[in-house]
C-alpha cells in the first residue's frame, strides 16, 4: 500500500467529484440548517411511554420551543418510546416525535414529520455528558460522506405527569432527522429487509462506515442484520449504509455501554476493525480521505469544545488523534485494519 505522502492525482480528482456531488443534495429541514442550541419543552408520563410497547402508539402533547429570533412558539405533537436496549436499562427511553405537517407550517419544524429525540440514559449530570459526546459522533461522520442523519442539540425541560406528584427534569438530548426525511434528502429510498448481504452495499460508502465505526470504536452495529444502520438505495441503484445510534463507542464510554468479548477487546474503548475486506485499491482510497479530511475533524471537535470540560475534550482529542496516528502508518495500518478485516463467507 502506498504512504501518506503519495496521494496519487486520481484521487484528488475523484475527491473533487465527491465535493462537488455532495453540493448537489437537497437542503436538510429548517430544523437541521443551524447548529445553534435549541430550547424546547413538553409534559408527559414517563412511566406510560415506558410501558407502551407498541410502535403505532403515540402519546399527544404539546412542543413549545423557542424560535430563531428567540420568541416561544408551540406545535403539537405524538411521542412514544424507542430503542430495546435502553428502553430496558435507562430511566429515560429515547423517544420518537410524530408531527402532522399541517402543524408546522410557517415554523421551525416545517417540512418535519417524525424526529428522532436522544435524551440522557440517567438523571445524573454526567449523563448530559455523554449524549453530548454521542451527538459529537454524527457530527464526526459528516466530513467523509454526506450519507449522515442530521442532527441538533436541544435543551429539554421534560415536565414527567407520571404518579401524583409530577416531576421536572432539566436535560441536554438532540434531534435525529427521520430515516424518510434523510433518504428523500439523498434523492434515495429506505430499504426494509433487516437482512442484508454486506457486500451488496456500495463499497466505498460500506468502508467509510467501517472505518469510522473504527475510529470512534463502536462495535455495536451489523452489516449483515442492518442493526444500527439504515440502507437506502439510490436513484442509481446503489444500497448505501447510514450508521446511527452510537451511545456504546468508546468514544462515549458510557458505564452501562457493552461489547462482544469475542471480538478480542477488553473493553468498549479499545479499538477493533469490524469491516469486510474490499478491493485493495478502493480501501486505499478511502484511508486517504479519512486523512485528506483530518483538520475538518478537528475544526468538528473545537466547534464542540464549549459544550466540555477542559479535562474532558482533551481526553476526546487525544482519542482522535490515536486514530489518525494508526492510519497515517503504513505498518500500524495493515496490522490494525486490512489484516483484520473479515472475508465474506
Amino acid at each position: 500500500m502506498k504512504g501518506v505522502g503519495t496521494i496519487p492525482l486520481s484521487f484528488l480528482l475523484v475527491h473533487f467529484l465527491v465535493i462537488h456531488t455532495r453540493a448537489q443534495q437537497a437542503e436538510p429541514a429548517p430544523l437541521f440548517r443551524d447548529e445553534q442550541r435549541l430550547s424546547a419543552e413538553f409534559s408527559i408520563s414517563l412511566e406510560e411511554v415506558k410501558k407502551n410497547k407498541s410502535d403505532s402508539t403515540y402519546f399527544s402533547t404539546t412542543l413549545r420551543y423557542k424560535d430563531p429570533q428567540g420568541v416561544w412558539d408551540s406545535i403539537p405533537i405524538g411521542v412514544r418510546s424507542r430503542g430495546n436496549f435502553r428502553r430496558k436499562h435507562c430511566f429515560l427511553p429515547p423517544m420518537k416525535i410524530k408531527i402532522n405537517k399541517h402543524d408546522t407550517k410557517g415554523t421551525l419544524f416545517a417540512g418535519t414529520k417524525s424526529l428522532k429525540l436522544v435524551l440522557p440514559c440517567q438523571q445524573a449530570k454526567s449523563s448530559n455528558d455523554l449524549v453530548l459526546k454521542e451527538y459529537m459522533c454524527y457530527q464526526l461522520y459528516e466530513p467523509v460522506t454526506p450519507f449522515v442523519f442530521k442532527t441538533r442539540v436541544v435543551d429539554i425541560t421534560l415536565y414527567d405527569r407520571s404518579g401524583r406528584q409530577p416531576r421536572t427534569y432539566k436535560l441536554t438530548g438532540f434531534f435525529i432527522e427521520d430515516d424518510d426525511a434523510t433518504a428523500r434528502r439523498l434523492q434515495a429510498k429506505v430499504v426494509d429487509e433487516t437482512r442484508f448481504n454486506p457486500m451488496h452495499l456500495e463499497d466505498t460508502s460500506s468502508l467509510r462506515l467501517d472505518l469510522f465505526q473504527y475510529m470512534i470504536a463502536n462495535t455495536d452495529f451489523s452489516t449483515s442484520f442492518s442493526h444500527n444502520l439504515k440502507v437506502i438505495k439510490t436513484k442509481a441503484g446503489k444500497n448505501i449504509p447510514i450508521a446511527y445510534d452510537f451511545d456504546m463507542a468508546g468514544f462515549v464510554n458510557a458505564p452501562y455501554a457493552t461489547f462482544d468479548e469475542s471480538l478480542g477487546i477488553k473493553g468498549v474503548y479499545e479499538r477493533v476493525y469490524k469491516g469486510y475486506c474490499r478491493n485493495e485499491g478502493i480501501m486505499e482510497f478511502v484511508r486517504q480521505e479519512f486523512i485528506l479530511h483530518e483538520r475538518e475533524y478537528i475544526d468538528v471537535m473545537e466547534r464542540n469544545r464549549n459544550y466540555f470540560q477542559p479535562r474532558e475534550f482533551d481526553s476526546m482529542r487525544k482519542y482522535l488523534n490515536e486514530f489518525f496516528t494508526t492510519i497515517k502508518n503504513d505498518a500500524y495500518y495493515r496490522e490494525q485494519i486490512t489484516r483484520r478485516c473479515r472475508t465474506p463467507r
